[in-house]
């Protein structure tokens, strides 16, 4: 009734029921993500991949039906981070690590941290940005090469010369850059639109812009904006015809209203968000993914000497310290919000720690998990899969210790985790 999978992080043996066999969840606790309240003693039946029903009370197994026993704990769906990068995570002086990793040392990192990521909880996340590896590693844990999160992913990120995301910042004269990495590197109308056509071609699942400078590039300026509005226009245009959303990273006020102007489905970070623009979001009905670990990480890491580049210092000491007051801004006043951390830049696996941030920002416990549940599976246009405990949903399933809703920290002590009907924690 059981096999076993070996993987390249390491042998793992996973309770896998056969399409035969029932499990059935027994949940103390029960957050569907449907309802606003919590529920007591309910029952989960999967079978295979799949749930099929979502009982009131404990029931009782028949036959070969396994019993899984979480009636001390807190069930709710699988998490979904809007906002990582698998490919990376931050060290002192990390930036010199894009000249000494092949793709071969980035694959194994990365899948080090996608498992590392599931087993926070996250049974599915959209990785923004990268080299291509996360296109190979969505399509590794697809196959069951490696263990980790669904992923949706941007491929490549697409950035203007010079801006957040080209990967020529920072090189001395004499060294340069196989085309194939510049292939996000973009100015004017038609380039955006080719860009996009290649994201495509690469396999990508959604675009991701650079719609300001950043904080942790090798430039000056963290929030000047740095695509024109026709550009935006024509990047969102284009990604529609090919059934993609558009993420924009855009720190700066400016940039933030020309990407929502242009039609983004997400910004992200917001840091210097102003009133106009929350209008502007609440009117276009676009979603912030406020990062607000990456910002507290930034921030803290830059302190200590040497650990970023001496350009982007100042940039994290400004930029990081104002993303929690602008997330709370921007909820409280009607802004559609999306859970998001930007791992990659903090450490993968810590990602629930977003959670109690919201919270202290204003946004309540439930609504906190619902950014990070319901709401990505709509903005994915994959709400009739996942992001539920609903019959006829993916078995993406996941317990805590504790009850988050009177203790929003116990996000951090998942205990169970199952993705695709698997148990995996």
């Amino acid at each position: 009734m059981k096999k076993q999978l070996l993987t390249l992080t390491g042998l793992c043996f996973l309770s896998i029921p056969s399409f035969s066999q029932k499990t059935l969840i027994h949940c103390g606790t029960l957050i569907d993500a449907v309802k606003n309240e919590a529920q007591s003693q309910m029952t989960i039946v999967v079978e295979g991949k799949k749930i099929t029903a979502v009982q009131k009370g404990f029931s009782a197994p028949s036959g070969t039906d396994k019993v899984i026993d979480l009636k001390s704990q807190t069930v709710m769906p699988g998490l979904t981070d809007m906002h990582v990068h698998l490919e990376q995570e931050t060290s002192k002086g990390g930036e010199i690590k894009r000249y000494q990793l092949n793709q071969a040392d980035i694959a194994f990192d990365a899948a080090k941290y996608a498992k590392n990521t599931l087993m926070a909880g996250f049974t599915s996340v959209r990785d923004l940005g990268g080299s291509g590896v996360n296109i190979a590693l969505r399509n590794a844990i697809n196959k069951g090469t490696v263990i980790g999160p669904r992923i949706f992913t941007s491929g490549r990120t697409i950035a203007t010369t010079g801006g957040h995301g080209d990967p020529s910042n920072g090189l001395a004269d004499k060294l340069t850059l196989d085309g194939q990495y510049l292939t996000g590197v973009v100015n004017g109308v038609d380039e955006c639109r080719q860009a996009v056509r290649q994201r495509y071609k690469e396999g990508s699942d959604c675009i991701k812009i650079t719609a300001t400078g950043g904080v942790l590039s090798i430039a000056k300026s963290g929030k000047a904006p740095q695509f024109t509005e026709e550009e935006i226009r024509a990047i969102v245009e284009t990604a529609k015809d090919y059934g993609y959303h558009v993420a924009a990273h855009a720190h700066g006020a400016e940039g933030i209203k020309r990407a929502v102007r242009g039609g983004v489905t997400t910004i992200e970070h917001g840091t210097f968000l102003d009133d106009e623009g929350i209008e502007l979001m609440k009117k276009n009905g676009t979603y912030l993914v406020a990062t607000i670990l990456a910002g507290k990480t930034v921030a803290d890491s830059a302190k200590v000497p040497g650990y970023y580049h001496p350009l982007v210092v100042p940039k994290a000491l400004e930029t990081g310290p104002i993303i929690q007051a602008t997330f709370g801004k921007a909820y409280k006043a009607g802004v559609r919000i999306a859970f998001g951390t930007d791992s990659g830049v903090s450490i993968h696996g810590y990602n629930a720690y977003d959670f109690q941030y919201m919270v202290e920002a204003g946004m309540p416990a439930m609504e906190a998990i619902k950014s990070a549940t319901i709401i990505p599976a709509e903005i994915m246009g994959v709400q009739k899969e996942s992001g539920t405990i609903e019959a006829g949903k993916l078995a993406d399933i996941i317990a805590t210790d504790g009850n988050p809703l009177q203790d929003i920290k116990m996000m951090r002590k998942v205990s169970f985790v199952m993705k695709d009907g698997v148990v995996y924690k």
